[in-house]
């Protein structure tokens, strides 16, 4: 076969181009000690690159979100010890304030302190991170989680929702604890009432029964609920009687069948609920014929609304009173939890339920009548004269639970009453303490409960990082074994490109020199 000088050079040409380039690439490659520059290098080794690349900016985020929470957990953690120290505090000046020894004076010094007390409450439960945020309000964070009523009572103004931020590729943790669950879902023992239906008059307080104390909230709510409201009488100096709402006797289930003793300071337990009874005899009293004139009503406490103005209302109305008057109506339609009342002109009125957004449907609409509205079987009283585009938040209350601030202002107030030498109002008073000092326990143990879910949070967090930081390292160390190079490999594969690139300039040497040319 013959080859032409032409095809020759072309073929010498391209031949030592590729060794050069070659040689020039693996030059580039022992300066750089990087493989893959781009996908054309190694393609299938370009996208697992891609792929781990992703995954380290993921776990960049998950170490961002990761520290995030570890610092929001920790002060909420603080605070929320600070809280209990505070409430442990309430305990002791409630325990205290029921020493017989004690005066009003003393009393109301220690109520002094409880005020101090729920102010510092309030300040702790409205903390504000690094960033102003308030970190008890859930996704409402920018307004203060709690504020307190025209009545003394306090609003828990934030929401249910928690902050979310993933640390793993199926793992989200929430960065902070509403208020919602840590102080709002306290269980109020003290939801049941007494009210006295009737009392020889005068009534000189031979019989003081107090309200109700749930001691078994399943029997509460599977018994005393389903017969409520309960007739309590005497049937004799030694025998109550309690009828349920249908008439039945259902005294067997009190404790000791019903039967008392004329002595002050006993326990009737009834259906998940105690009750102290204290029977005051003077001398001469004739219990026989004193306690069968004394009859009481037993029941839960009704619901309860709080009623807030607006702050953009055109008018300067206010809700003044607000009653259920239709139980039926309530219990079918009003919105649980909180509902606004709306009016559209300075007569008419809509209800809806919270949050109003463009989107809501009244539930309830009327014409107001003299000063009241009347939605969904609740009768609102106003002064003045609403105009159209008026707003008023209603919060609910359903006494099935109750906040911490709450019950110090209760404590408060039972501390500031005075009772010297009068024998009912100190009764009163002890069992006002009584029920204090029961939901300031289950104030704590719902605070206890948010405690322990941060320390979980915690845990789990810790162990999420530390298989983050794992993934971290094996990522680095498998992109190292795909784009970097090993050195020597490199300078031994350069060597040889080099040393065949001299030979291929040397063989074109030799073999360009026997051309015909050069034997003339």
């Amino acid at each position: 076969m013959r080859i032409s000088t032409s095809q020759f050079y072309e073929s010498s040409a391209a031949n030592y181009q590729k060794n050069f380039a070659n040689a020039l690439k693996s030059s580039e490659e022992a300066s750089s000690l990087v493989r893959v520059k781009t996908a054309a290098d190694d393609p299938v080794g370009a996208s697992r690159l891609l792929q781990l690349g992703q995954q380290a900016s993921l776990l960049d985020q998950y170490k961002t979100n990761s520290n995030s929470i570890k610092a929001s957990l920790g002060q909420t953690e603080s605070v929320m010890t600070s809280i209990n120290n505070v409430l442990a505090r309430a305990r002791e000046l409630a325990a205290g304030a029921t020493n017989s020894g004690y005066t009003d004076a003393d009393r109301q010094a220690n109520a002094s302190e409880l005020g101090q007390i729920e102010e510092q409450l309030l300040s702790l439960m409205n903390t504000q991170d690094e960033n102003g945020k308030y970190i008890f309000g859930g996704s409402k964070d920018d307004v203060p989680p709690y504020s307190r009523n025209s009545d003394g009572t306090y609003t828990y103004n934030g929401d249910q929702s928690s902050l979310k931020l993933p640390i793993g590729d199926t793992m989200l943790m929430a960065a902070n604890s509403t208020g919602w669950d840590v102080f709002q879902q306290a269980a109020n023992t003290s939801r049941t009432q007494v009210t006295t239906q009737s009392a020889p008059s005068p009534d000189n307080g031979t019989v003081f029964l107090s309200n109700g104390q749930m001691s078994n909230a399943g029997k509460y709510n599977s018994d005393f609920r389903k017969g409520e409201p309960y007739s309590i009488s005497f049937v004799s100096a030694t025998q109550l009687k309690i009828t349920d709402i249908n008439g039945n006797d259902v005294t067997s289930e009190a404790s000791q069948n019903g039967v008392i003793g004329n002595t002050p300071n006993q326990t009737v337990s009834f259906r998940g609920v105690d009750l102290s009874l204290n029977v005051n005899l003077k001398s001469g009293d004739n219990a026989g014929a004193l306690l069968p004139q004394y009859s009481f009503q037993l029941g839960s406490k009704p619901d309860s609304f709080n009623v807030a103005r607006g702050p953009g209302n055109p008018s300067t109305a206010q809700v003044t009173g607000t009653s259920v008057t239709d139980q039926a109506a309530y219990n079918s339609t009003f919105p649980s939890g909180s509902a606004v009342l709306k009016f559209t002109s300075a007569t008419q009125f809509d209800l809806y339920a919270a949050p109003l957004t463009a989107d809501s449907k009244p539930v309830s609409s009327g014409t107001l009548a003299g000063n009241q509205a009347t939605a969904a079987g609740v009768t609102f009283t106003l002064n003045g004269t609403p105009t159209a585009n008026d707003q008023f938040s209603v919060s609910v209350n359903t006494h099935e639970s109750q906040n911490i601030l709450d019950t110090v202002s209760q404590l408060k107030s039972a501390l500031n009453t005075p009772t010297a030498g009068n024998t009912v109002a100190t009764q009163k008073q002890l069992a006002d303490l009584a029920s204090g000092m029961a939901n300031l326990a289950s104030g704590t143990d719902q605070l206890s409960i948010g405690i322990s879910s941060v320390g979980g949070r915690g845990a789990a967090l810790a162990n999420q990082v530390e298989i983050n930081e794992s993934l971290s390292a094996a990522n680095v160390t498998t992109r190292s074994a795909i784009s970097e190079s090993d050195p020597a490999e490199v300078m031994t594969r350069l060597t040889l490109q080099q040393t065949m690139l001299q030979a291929s300039q040397l063989a074109f040497s030799k073999i360009s020199q026997l051309g015909l040319f050069n034997k003339i």
